[in-house]
């Protein structure tokens, strides 16, 4: 009788657990990000020199307080195919912003701080993984270099037959949008996390909403408001992530004509060789 009691206090208590969940789980459905246009979509598609610039801005004046871009150095922000600063602002900014710590220490084994220069990566706001977990609940935030190209949702079949023909390769961007723009509340729910419903490790984050109106000035006149914000740092990042998108996809339109061309000229030459044949 008492392992009967035991066993329907157990089933009661499941039962109120799951129906707990299912509740949150029904508070914000799930859901799966939308397409977006970019510029650099397509197999002729290009980065947009300023929308990567005010990408630029939104990291440096928001999203790298808490994210590194370890691959990201300072002279590919004057380079060729990115956001094509010219040399002088970036070596500006990176003497009169920034220091880094040099790999050799001074005669007395004390590190030696200077001012950045052009070879310079972007420094981490963190001395280590830890610092950073201990400053954001535990939650280590990623790594910016290769986010877009890292962060993509499951499209499944027969959608990603379809991607093969429409070239479709911005699940990862879209993704990201959807992340950026997808916070239904600002404020924590009863975990001290943000519930997001694009999110594809779970539904909360242990990041807060990062963008609002406003929180970023623009010089050219665009919208300073979130989508446009979240809009121009998804670019920046996906141009992080692969610098040389328009130099590949130059090269592949190249190798296309030629091998039309190509194919042309051997079914070309084949029937005059079978002419030729034909007449002895």
């Amino acid at each position: 009788m008492k392992s009967l009691l035991t066993t329907a206090l157990v089933g009661i208590a499941a039962l109120g657990v799951s129906l707990g969940s299912a509740e949150a789980a029904g508070k914000y459905p799930e859901k799966k990000p939308e397409y977006q246009d970019w510029s650099f979509a397509g197999p002729f598609g290009t980065y947009d020199r300023a929308a990567l610039q005010r990408g630029f801005k939104v990291f440096k004046e928001v999203c790298s307080a808490c994210h590194s871009a370890d691959l990201l150095a300072f002279r590919n922000l004057s380079q060729p195919g990115g956001p094509e600063f010219t040399e002088d602002q970036i070596k500006t900014m990176a003497a009169d912003e920034y220091t880094v710590v040099d790999a050799e220490p001074d005669e007395d084994g004390e590190p030696v701080e200077r001012p950045a220069v052009l070879a310079d990566r972007w420094p981490s706001p963190w001395a280590n993984a830890n610092q950073a977990k201990a400053s954001n609940g535990g939650a280590y935030p990623p790594d910016f270099s290769l986010l877009a190209k890292a962060r993509a949702v499951e499209r499944g079949f027969p959608n990603f037959v379809f991607d093969v023909f429409t070239q479709y390769q911005e699940q990862g961007p879209d993704y990201l949008y959807a992340l950026l723009t997808g916070y239904p509340t600002d404020e924590p729910n009863d975990e001290g996390t943000y519930d997001n419903p694009y999110f594809i490790a779970g539904k909360a984050l242990a990041m807060a909403p990062p963008l609002s109106e406003g929180i970023v000035a623009y010089d050219d006149g665009a919208p300073e408001t979130v989508e446009q914000y979240s809009k121009d740092v998804v670019e920046f990042m996906m141009w992080v992530a692969e610098p040389k998108l328009e130099e590949r996809k130059s090269i592949g339109l190249k190798v296309m004509i030629f091998l039309i061309i190509f194919a042309g000229l051997l079914y070309m030459t084949k029937r005059r060789v079978f002419a030729a044949a034909g007449k002895h």
